[in-house]
């Protein structure tokens, strides 16, 4: 930072090197700050004449990857399972196995084992009962949710943010506009640097294929809690209604969307990754793409014999993505958005100026 900043050449690709340039000196909690600020484009590296083989050998997505990793670690807790999970694909394998299991007992033990042969109608309940599915869930996504508000909260802390700072509505609002936007995956303007130095908007394209495909299958579910509870309106839902229909939007966005990552992640340049990281995002991305997938198959075959088996699969990696999101890939979601905002503080501050003599 120390040399980019006396170069200031990528000062246009992204957030970061203004967010850089405010400052002098660089102590540990300014480069996680800048490292979660980083939107990974890659426009910085191919621009950079010092990258490798250059005596200075600056590779600025690689260091920033690895100080993200750290994130992962040091703001979740417990951090000896952020640890085991971090980019082993072994361990999350034996994860969903044991959870499909567990599932599956569940369905046995309460009757299911006729539903899950084919042999009732298409009832998710007549598989596994409406406590079954709730409760596990429910302590699965509250906890998960704990882990990630407890670990964004102490990154704000770290990183010299208020309290005040955190519910400023002008930060806020436009910190959310660029996250919606994805405004940063643009680079300079023309785009990510995947899968090599030519410049595309493919990237920023599949991200938003993944981004509102999994808002269309929140909603789905949220209208099918809000049919069962408030309108008294069972599963299952015919194909032409608001459930059905967001869900399968929603479901064909996630495929499509993660299956163009993890295309572009193959192919990519290795040189500006960090091995971790690049282990990480494979297997956020590959989980997610297995549940969107199982998810839109048990959708489009709920009528068939296959019901049963493919909602206790498609169950085994909902609450494995739901358990493993705080460290992995997916907290990255929450440290970016807050330091999105703190970017939204410093420009505001900036904009102000100083303070006046007597204020």
């Amino acid at each position: 930072m120390t040399i980019c900043n006396a170069c200031r050449y990528c000062e246009g690709y992204c957030a970061v090197f203004p967010a850089m340039e405010r400052r002098r000196e660089f102590t540990g909690e300014d480069l996680i700050y800048m490292a979660n600020l980083c939107f990974d484009c890659r426009g910085c590296y191919y621009a950079c004449p010092y990258t490798p083989p250059h005596e200075y050998a600056i590779n600025i997505p690689e260091v920033f990857s690895e100080i993200r990793i750290q994130t992962y670690e040091e703001y979740s807790f417990p951090t000896a399972l952020a640890k085991l999970i971090r980019g082993s694909r072994v361990l999350l394998s034996l994860a969903v196995v044991a959870i499909t299991g567990i599932i599956l007992a569940i369905a046995l033990s309460t009757g299911g084992a006729a539903a899950l042969l084919g042999t009732t109608d298409s009832n998710f309940y007549a598989v596994i009962p409406y406590m079954g599915m709730v409760v596990p869930a429910s302590i699965i996504v509250g906890y998960s949710a704990l882990v990630l508000l407890v670990g964004g909260y102490r990154f704000w802390k770290d990183t010299g943010g208020t309290l005040g700072q955190m519910f400023n509505w002008s930060a806020f609002s436009r910190a959310t506009s660029d996250a919606f936007s994805l405004a940063y995956l643009g680079g300079g303007g023309d785009g990510c640097f995947y899968p090599d130095e030519n410049a595309s908007m493919a990237r920023r394209n599949f991200h938003h294929l993944v981004f509102w495909g999994f808002l269309l299958d929140f909603a789905s579910t949220t209208t099918a809690a809000f049919y069962d509870h408030f309108l008294d309106w069972h599963a299952p839902y015919p194909f032409i209604s608001v459930p059905v229909v967001l869900g399968t939007i929603g479901g064909v966005m996630l495929v499509v969307g993660t299956f163009g990552l993890l295309a572009l992640k193959w192919r990519a340049d290795r040189a500006p990754s960090n091995e971790t990281m690049f282990k990480l995002d494979q297997v956020f991305i590959s989980l997610l793409l297995a549940t969107a997938a199982t998810g839109l198959a048990l959708l489009l075959l709920r009528n068939t014999a296959t019901m049963g088996v493919l909602l206790v699969v498609h169950l085994g990696f909902v609450f494995a993505l739901f358990l493993t999101m705080p460290y992995g890939k997916f907290a990255h979601v929450v440290y970016r958005y807050a330091a999105l905002i703190k970017n939204q503080v410093e420009i505001a501050a900036d904009v102000a100026g100083p303070p006046r003599a007597g204020h």
